[in-house]
């Protein structure tokens, strides 16, 4: 094959287009109203989430900072950069292990940033969740007795009144 048609293995990538054919098969469309839910919600807490990653890039400048201090280069934190390394390595729970620290005063700063790590991880979560509850209060109001129905009904599930 090589004699026939020298440089052909140039072709094999045209042959990853091919792997848009699966979008095709999963008919994604179906799913835009929800994919634009989603990113409204992003959208409308873009500030907050802006915020609170401004605060966690101030949590661990600090505790890199602290933690340099408290192990020092002895202890394998040789430059402030690299102790922020570890911090962020650690309050995101990845835990590479190649920095420890080995003083008591080090591992006890180590276990609070831990800990703050995991009560970290939920707030973005409940920022975006609030917003998609904001988004979702689309339901149409009952003027008879104001119970909230779905926003394709036709009938307040609850009375009876036709909705408008």
């Amino acid at each position: 094959m090589d004699l026939m048609t020298p440089g052909h293995h140039y072709l094999l990538t045209v042959r990853i287009l091919r792997l848009l054919r699966v979008f095709r098969i999963l008919k994604l469309v179906r799913f835009n109203k929800e994919a634009r839910v989603l990113l409204e919600a992003m959208k409308g807490s873009s500030y907050k989430i802006g915020v609170f990653l401004l605060a966690v890039i101030s949590m661990v400048t600090l505790l890199g900072t602290m933690m340099y201090v408290v192990e020092g280069s002895a202890n394998g934190f040789t430059s402030i950069p690299q102790s922020i390394y570890w911090a962020i390595v650690t309050v995101t729970t990845v835990g590479f292990g190649d920095i420890v620290p080995r003083t008591v005063l080090g591992q006890f700063l180590s276990s609070i940033a831990m800990i703050m790590g995991y009560a970290i991880i939920a707030v973005p979560t409940g920022i975006i969740t609030v917003e998609l509850s904001k988004s979702k209060s689309s339901n149409k109001t009952c003027a008879n007795c104001s119970n909230e129905n779905p926003e394709n009904a036709q009938f307040c599930n609850q009375c009876g009144e036709k909705i408008e």
